[in-house]
């Protein structure tokens, strides 16, 4: 397939909007593909924005697509969560601050609260700073309507998440006692990490073992940990890395990334653990 400069030019933001929409790289690259091909079916003489053309485009596409996975979502096996985009070991200043541009999976988890188009408003207006009556164009709705869902989205996700951002060393440092406390199995160590009701939510699709239902509360978490470190078997490799630019547990087993692990923290206490053990969507990634 001949490259279009000026497609590729606006390739990366489609790409990130689309993955932001849709909380999976794999759909992400569906509609940025669909997208370039209306894209060469077009009239040039008729675009004449390219960008706003574009952005329109891959935004219509990735509604229409996350309504049509959103049933898919809803009969997966086991809680669903997002598909993490890209892993690094040992990311650099440079390399940490390229990743540092994509969102959590733990905000990505929350923007799957919201319906299609009030996601789109909110992601266009929030992360890619368009104005109302951009989004009112782009969506095909009134200004009014677009301010009223973004407000609503921002009401939504605040509810949801901890009232102070954590500083990313002492987040980090949080994450490391707590991956040395889950290898060994320490329940009383494990359960001092995390606030009594917090949540633990592991996406294995039914491909991998995994809790079918979120875990929740302190102890009941502590004792998965421990219960799977006491299970005979091989061992898996526990290391330290980034993950949509935030720090994660990356564990290899045979070679092969196993599972990655986030946490949301609040107050020096861990409220949330995520786990994507599903191995469709930690393919290709390390």
């Amino acid at each position: 397939m001949t490259t279009d400069p000026l497609f590729e030019t606006h390739r990366p933001r489609l790409f990130a909007l689309a993955y932001r929409l849709l909380g999976s790289r794999s759909d992400a690259e569906d509609v940025v593909q669909d997208a370039w091909l209306r894209w060469r079916q077009a009239d040039p003489a008729e675009i004449r924005d390219p960008e706003a053309w574009l952005v329109t485009a891959a935004t219509r596409l990735g509604i229409d697509r996350l309504r049509r996975v959103r049933h898919e979502r809803e009969t997966y096996t086991g809680p669903w969560l997002p598909e993490p985009l890209e892993v690094d070991e040992a990311p650099g200043p440079e390399r940490g601050a390229e990743i540092a541009q994509q969102v959590s999976l733990a905000f990505l988890a929350l923007l799957e609260r919201l319906g299609p188009e009030e996601r789109a408003a909110f992601l266009l207006k929030e992360a890619f700073d368009y104005d109302y009556a951009q989004i009112a164009e782009l969506l095909g709705h009134s200004e009014a309507n677009c301010r009223q869902m973004v407000h609503r989205a921002r009401l939504r996700l605040q509810a949801e998440r901890p009232r102070f951002a954590v500083e990313p060393d002492r987040h980090r440092r949080l994450l490391e006692r707590f991956m040395h406390a889950a290898r060994a199995g320490d329940r009383d160590a494990i359960a001092a990490l995390l606030a009594d009701n917090a949540r633990l939510v592991s996406d294995g699709g039914g491909k991998a073992v995994a809790a079918r239902r979120p875990l929740f509360g302190a102890e009941r978490i502590a004792r998965l940990y421990w219960a799977v470190a006491r299970r005979p078997g091989p061992k898996a490799e526990w290391r330290l890395g980034r993950v949509n630019g935030e720090p994660a547990i990356l564990r290899w087993l045979d070679g092969r990334l196993h599972s990655i692990t986030t946490v949301t923290i609040e107050d020096d206490r861990i409220v949330e653990v995520l786990s994507v053990m599903n191995p469709d969507k930690l393919r290709g990634l390390a």
